[in-house]
């Protein structure tokens, strides 16, 4: 190591010690030190000023009378400023400020003191010029200890920050004042901040990136792009994924305003980002009209469709929110967050929440008619493909018969509305959980035929982002551990929405329902699930480990497709689809099974499900549900553990299906 290098150590060394030894002092001893270099300063800017404006003018006697006075003025203003009370590792504006009222208060007694008494000739100047040094003292000391006791450069991590306006300059500043970050350049797309400096820092272009990384050591890039279309988001991670460098953003402008979260709150990149689709604003006439001033009741109000839901609903100030959910946890979490939502926005509502199951008709009657609900939202389902396979029975209970129920409920207290939240999986299903869904679609096409007071609807859609299940929060979590990021298949793909774009849809697309209506929401493009892994590791600033890279960080393993899982979702039953009122909305014509041959039908799953008869059930499926078409054998691990042990209970069942028409 050069004798240079070794100097500037040692010196970054001892500023360190004493930085330590300073924060670590005592309140009480940090203030008499204040107080003691307060009372040296201001009383420097009395002689400075003086010396200045009539050197030799004024004698000892007069000076330490004039400063004197002047420094217990000060030193008592300052106090009762609340200076001596403030840290000064967080001082800002309101340093200056009550500086400013400080030394303007000392110096007019500065003036007075020295005309009262004939000390000098023009006091009005002499009060002048020190209240610019003492304003200057008073400033600058406290922000030069504030430099001193915050530069925690070393351990801290240097970033770069894309975006040179408000957002950024704000995080920017707030790191700069924190322990964890060091923001060393801004990245801008604007031509006219390009070159300039913003908080001490320059403005570069794209381009630059990669000189920047290296010639700053930067392992971490901030997006401070709060108001980018999720378009142009798409294009700036793009850019950034080969850098090989962690990717975070700061929250979108909504939630900036609505005051959901702060610029310095710091996340992963918002997988939404990576679908590089904007959404299309609601239109708030459907919005509204099954909701405002009406009585709204959502059903699995617990769950990640249902909450956001509810979150939606609230918004639209309904007059009673009811929030039907089987879990008792999931019921007090979401009652909880929507009451402080409430008190946050001002709303009026009565939020009601409400323990049951869409299996009890009578109490979900009960409810419905006691409340004079208008609108439902049924959202209630087991909906984990590998769990509905492994527990038939119960999928059948809450999927299909839950569904029935809580319809005939509806019908029995005259609700207006009733939407079915649906799936992509519930077409050409090859498994349970897709197949008892597009079986409650079909309970509802039915139903609609024989009640028309009612109007029942059905709303379709596939995956959506951070739900409960969903791969991305899987995924973030292995990427975390270290991986292995499991895969099931090279070439599976999925369809995706955020939740709050897919519950605002759901809402408006009930609000469009003629009756018996099969609504499905334009997803966009699919995703290839192989492809959204590596972008979420290059995204926090890893390599994907395979064989064209033995030494990269995380492997992406392929684990097989799971029982019934499908390498493909679909959203239509044949081709017949016309548009609505909305661009991602579509209505769909498909045909269902009339109400007189749906119900032996039901007669038989009811059966089959108090008998535990497994596969009576599938056999009821594969005759009531056109293209189910499972890839697997029965799953059910009760059906399972009593075939090992020799007591196949279901095997000496014989069911017999009702005839349908052709």
């Amino acid at each position: 190591m050069t004798e240079p290098q070794e100097s500037y150590g040692f010196f970054r060394a001892t500023e360190h010690r004493i930085r330590t030894r300073i924060v670590s002092l005592p309140r009480s001893v940090k203030q008499t030190l204040m107080l003691a270099t307060d009372a040296v300063g201001i009383f420097a800017s009395v002689w400075a000023s003086a010396w200045l404006l009539f050197p030799g003018a004024l004698n000892y006697f007069e000076l330490i009378l004039i400063g004197g006075s002047t420094v217990v003025v000060a030193l008592s203003l300052q106090a009762q400023q609340g200076l001596y009370h403030s840290i000064i590792r967080y001082v800002g504006i309101d340093l200056a400020i009550a500086a400013t009222k400080v030394t303007l208060i000392s110096a007019t007694v500065l003036a007075v003191v020295t005309a009262s008494f004939s000390f000098a000739a023009q006091p009005v100047r002499f009060a002048i010029i020190y209240a610019a040094l003492c304003l200057l003292y008073l400033v600058g000391s406290r922000y030069s200890a504030r430099s001193l006791l915050n530069r925690r450069n070393r351990g801290r991590e240097r970033v770069i920050v894309y975006g040179a306006g408000e957002a950024g300059a704000r995080l920017a500043l707030s790191m700069q004042d924190g322990d964890s970050f060091l923001p060393v350049a801004f990245v801008d797309d604007k031509k006219g901040l390009v070159g300039k400096r913003v908080g001490g820092l320059s403005v570069y272009t794209r381009d630059n990136f990669a000189s920047l990384i290296e010639q700053f050591d930067v392992s971490r890039i901030l997006l401070a792009l709060p108001s980018a279309s999720r378009r142009r988001r798409l294009a700036i991670i793009s850019a950034l994924e080969k850098l090989n460098v962690h990717v975070q953003t700061i929250p979108d402008l909504n939630d900036l305003v609505t005051g959901k979260a702060r610029v310095d709150d710091i996340r992963d990149v918002d997988v939404a980002d990576l679908l590089g689709r904007d959404s299309v604003p609601p239109d708030k006439t459907l919005l509204t009209s099954c909701v405002t001033g009406k009585n709204v009741m959502v059903t699995g109000a617990g769950g990640s469709i249902g909450s956001e839901l509810c979150r939606q609903v609230l918004k639209l100030e309904p007059k009673t929110l009811l929030l039907f959910e089987l879990s008792e946890v999931a019921l007090y979490n979401i009652e909880k967050e929507l009451r402080n939502l409430m008190q946050t926005n001002k709303v009026d509502c009565e939020v009601v929440a409400l323990l049951g199951s869409v299996h009890h008709q009578d109490r979900v009657r009960e409810i419905l008619q006691t409340f004079n609900v208008h609108t439902v939202y049924h959202a209630a389902a087991y909906k984990h493909v590998p769990l509905v396979e492994r527990n038939i029975l119960e999928g059948i209970h809450n999927n299909i018969f839950g569904t029935l129920h809580t319809a005939l409920a509806a019908v029995d207290a005259g609700v207006s509305t009733f939407v079915l939240v649906s799936t992509d999986k519930a077409v050409s299903p090859t498994n349970i959980m897709g197949a008892t869904k597009r079986f409650a679609e079909l309970v509802l096409q039915a139903l609609e035929d024989e009640y028309e007071d009612t109007c029942f609807c059905i709303v379709r859609f596939g995956n959506v982002l951070e739900s409960s299940g969903s791969v991305v929060p899987l995924f973030r979590e292995q990427i975390r551990a270290g991986g292995p990021v499991t895969v099931t298949h090279r070439d599976i793909i999925r369809y995706f929405m955020t939740i709050p774009e897919a519950a605002q849809l759901v809402i408006q697309a009930g609000a469009m329902a003629r009756g018996g209506d099969v609504f499905v929401l334009d997803m966009g493009k699919p995703v290839k699930i192989q492809d959204l892994a590596r972008r979420m590791i290059h995204l926090m600033g890893l390599t994907v480990r395979d064989d064209d890279h033995p030494d990269g960080d995380i492997e992406v393993e392929f684990t097989g497709l799971r029982p019934a899982e499908k390498l493909y979702e679909e959203l239509l039953i044949g081709r017949d689809v016309s548009g609505t009122n909305h661009p991602r909305i579509l209505r769909a014509n498909e045909e269902y099974i009339p109400i007189e041959e749906l119900k032996p039908l039901i007669a038989v799953l009811r059966n089959c499900c108090q008998e535990l008869d497994r596969d009576g059930v599938r056999k009821a499926l594969l005759a009531s549900v056109n293209g189910y078409n499972p890839t697997n054998g029965i799953d059910d691990l009760v059906w399972r553990k009593n075939q090992e042990s020799g007591s196949d209970k279901d095997s000496s069942k014989i069911v017999k299906l009702p005839q349908r028409s052709a």
